[in-house]
């Protein structure tokens, strides 16, 4: 109810006219909503359709009633059947044929399974799918929760570059002023007042690119949440570095062998094939079942009189063809397949574990670096730009810091996005998307 409430009034907040505030927690939410996206839809239908499985099943060790109400006119052959009743009167034949009559017949018919070891066996193995499809849900919670951070990463890092496209502006504005005066003071060229004009022409190209990719980047974001694409989005977090305790490999996976959803649902799809193979193999065995009906019967309902019957029904299988031994020899494959699957997954966390753990160590080195050559570059331009004021430089030197001022930017933001990439990847290796983003 509450990731609904939170749906409803992010659809209301996005017909505003003032952009949305979209924070990484809450675009998680929307997304993870049941009203979400299509992929948290799809698996919460199939919960429904396990349980709706698993109440099929549970009927067959439930009592079956149904009740009845014929009304019949009819006609018999008794040479037909092989009836030839003698006459109790000398001289008078009975007929061959009887009718036309009624017979009315009202009843209750039911029958109750006492024991059938298969039908047991396959109830627990559809609680167990009912158990494996509410896995489903929860890994397709973390997997979109995983891909809602991804394009709210691409877009903080799209954000990142207009602002860094705007700052190399600013600063190629600055250095085309103080070119100009000095050209003014007489201390200029006019090649370095062009040489300027080029460098802020590349700027704004840059910027125009990155207003593009910035906007592809929110439509991508939209679209992964469910939402409108005409919704104008302000997002409130930044790209940033917080470091943060590695783990080994053997705790992060153990960590993941006990959180993540999909080795969980594998492993309960695993228990299902294993149950539905032993479902099979019992059926070799007899089963017992009750029966009986009651009801009343008779020309018409006025001369009705009650009749029942009630039994019991032993029934013990002999030979159907070889059709059962090959139910069974496929579901001990299909078994063995998840089981397969099963182990290719565990070696597969183990691989997720170590590259993500690789990627984050990698990552923060890049983050170290690459703040310290932001901070060289800042400081290269501004003492090329005195160096410039005090005619002891030529405008080129500018232009030359400028660009490596340019590419340290890019370095840092790449650097970030990367980090923060990482711890992603290490969250989604251990299944802990969701508390990642709280």
């Amino acid at each position: 109810m509450r990731r609904a409430l939170i749906f409803l009034g992010f659809a209301a907040t996005a017909l505003a006219a003032d952009p949305v505030q979209l924070s990484l927690k809450r675009a998680v939410e929307i997304a993870t909503a049941p009203e979400g996206s299509a992929q948290i839809q799809t698996a919460a239908e199939a919960v429904n359709i396990a349980k709706a499985r698993q109440q099929q099943t549970r009927a067959d060790l439930l009592p079956n009633v149904d009740g009845s109400f014929t009304v019949q006119n009819e006609t018999v052959n008794l040479q037909a059947l092989g009836l030839r009743l003698a006459s109790p009167i000398p001289g008078f034949t009975l007929p061959d044929f009887v009718g036309p009559f009624t017979i009315v017949d009202a009843r209750l018919n039911g029958t109750q399974t006492i024991f059938n070891f298969s039908s047991i066996r396959r109830l627990q193995a559809a609680r167990v799918g009912t158990t494996a499809a509410k896995s489903d849900l929860d890994n397709s919670g973390e997997t979109v929760a995983a891909q809602v951070a991804r394009a709210y990463l691409a877009a903080l890092r799209a954000d990142a570059d207009v602002e860094a496209a705007l700052a190399d502006i600013t600063l190629s504005e600055a250095v085309l002023k103080q070119s100009e005066n000095q050209k003014a003071a007489g201390t200029g060229t006019g090649i370095e007042i062009t040489r300027a004009k080029v460098q802020l022409a590349n700027d704004r190209q840059r910027l125009i690119a990155a207003l593009n990719t910035r906007r592809g980047a929110r439509l991508q974001l939209l679209r992964i949440m469910n939402m409108r694409m005409d919704v104008d989005l302000a997002l409130t977090d930044k790209l940033e570095y917080k470091a943060t305790d590695v783990a080994t490999v053997e705790q992060a996976r153990a960590l993941a062998l006990k959180d993540r959803p999909d080795l969980r649902a594998q492993q309960e799809r695993e228990q299902n094939a294993r149950l539905s193979a032993s479902a099979v193999k019992l059926e070799r065995l007899p089963s017992l079942a009750a029966f009986g009906n009651y009801g009343s019967i008779g020309t018409s309902v006025f001369n009705s009189v009650p009749t029942r019957s009630v039994g019991i029904a032993v029934s013990v299988p002999i030979f159907d063809g070889g059709r059962r031994e090959g139910r069974r020899a496929e579901a001990s494959a299909k078994f063995r397949t998840e089981r397969v699957k099963t182990n290719d997954l565990k070696e597969q966390i183990d691989l997720d574990v170590r590259l993500a753990l690789d990627n984050l160590t990698s990552a923060t080195d890049q983050v170290k670096v690459a703040t310290e050559g932001l901070e060289l570059a800042g400081n290269e331009v501004a003492q090329a730009r005195r160096r410039f004021d005090a005619g002891v430089a030529a405008g080129l030197e500018v232009t030359d810091a400028q660009t490596r001022l340019t590419r340290a930017r890019e370095n840092s933001i790449a650097a970030l996005y990367a980090y923060n990439l990482a711890q992603l990847d290490l969250a989604q290796a251990t299944g802990r998307v969701r508390n990642w983003v709280q």
